[in-house]
């Protein structure tokens, strides 16, 4: 069967949220898909792209920025003339006319046609982070545009979404590309906290370091440090993150790396023992999440905490949950939790084996096309 995977930004490796999107390609082409993925290319003018063939070049300039964003029909276009059965829409939060015309067209020409919304609900976090206007138009058109689907893929547990059924899947792993673990570190006097992400306010690292300085405000034998993996989502959280370590003196226990990845991260893994998910959620609104972090830090083996829900891991016996609420991270609850497990990075990893995503995407297949 072939299928066509459509993104509406661009699309690079290296990148956390394409690396995902390769990993769903990958997974939809373990189950005996035949898969296209389409795309933006901005590097010298604004393509859509069809793996590696521009299908439309839309130039530089006001125009391109229009027509990159309304202009779909040769994405239609391609997708009848190579006969595409079924087609998977990673949400932009960008319902309007035009994405409505592009599916319709789609359906008349026999195609089933779902859209993934990456995180559900949104409203809060463009709330929180004053981009409402960002959403104008899909707050207007998303509900139609959602009755012409054939069911929206979702992280969440909600059952209907804009209208429309719900798939319930996790996100996934994908385990040839997550290496485990492969040291014991000596934790008798010192452990290492790991905190990987695309920083934004509501990850609540800073939660960590306020917990920190809670710790060191009296003389400690026992050290904990954090170690900070990713860039900032903007200069302005970057300069709050680093003003709170300043203003709480804990220079010599937090280590920015900026952005990492390969054997650069798998280094810095190894030198750490307990993951840090996120501890702000509820800044963006959102109770219930199930995020790629949480199933990264099991399958690199290792214990982690976090505030929110997520049915997948809140009853695990290697992870920590922490209030969802503004109180500094208790590190001495974190010791105390590490040094009571007996769990190995074996086992934590086993734990998750229906996490894959060939597992979690062959539940989309079954669900709308058998």
């Amino acid at each position: 069967m072939k299928a066509l995977f459509l993104i509406f930004h661009g699309f690079n490796p290296s990148n956390g949220i394409s690396k995902k999107i390769s990993y769903q390609v990958d997974a939809l082409r373990a189950c005996g898909m035949e898969v296209h993925l389409c795309y933006m290319d901005e590097t010298t003018s604004k393509k859509r792209m069809i793996d590696d063939v521009a299908i439309a070049d839309y130039g530089n300039g006001t125009m391109s920025k229009i027509l990159k964003r309304t202009e779909f029909r040769s994405i239609t276009r391609y997708a009848k003339q190579e006969q595409i059965e079924f087609v998977y829409i990673r949400s932009n939060h960008n319902a309007n006319p035009f994405t409505i015309r592009m599916v319709k067209q789609m359906k008349r020409a026999g195609m089933k046609v779902v859209m993934e919304i990456p995180t559900y609900p949104y409203d809060s976090e463009y709330e929180a982070q004053g981009m409402n206007r960002r959403i104008f138009f899909d707050k207007i058109f998303r509900h139609r545009l959602a009755k012409h689907l054939d069911g929206i893929v979702t992280f969440s547990d909600d059952k209907e979404i804009f209208g429309q059924r719900a798939i319930n899947i996790s996100n996934g792993i994908d385990f040839s590309n997550v290496p485990m673990k492969s040291t014991q570190n000596d934790t008798t006097k010192e452990l290492n906290l790991i905190g990987v992400a695309e920083i934004h306010k509501w990850h609540g690292f800073d939660r960590i370091v306020k917990g920190l300085a809670d710790y060191y405000s009296q003389p400690q034998d026992y050290i904990v440090k954090f170690h900070v993996v990713g860039y900032f989502f903007s200069k302005e959280v970057e300069t709050e993150f680093r003003k709170i370590i300043a203003d709480n003196h804990m220079e010599s226990y937090i280590i920015i790396y900026g952005k990492k990845h390969g054997k650069e991260l798998d280094e810095i893994f190894n030198l750490c023992d307990f993951g840090i998910g996120s501890l702000g959620r509820h800044r963006a609104g959102i109770q219930k999440i199930k995020t790629l972090k949480n199933r990264e830090y099991a399958a690199r083996g290792i214990p982690f905490v976090y505030s929110e829900t997520d049915s997948d891991f809140d009853e695990r016996p290697y992870v920590l949950k922490l209030p969802a609420d503004e109180t500094p991270a208790d590190i001495r609850q974190i010791i105390a939790f590490y040094r009571q497990l007996s769990i190995t990075a074996q086992e934590i990893r086993d734990s998750i084996k229906d996490l894959s995503w060939k597992h979690q995407m062959n539940q989309v297949i079954n669900s709308v096309l058998r």
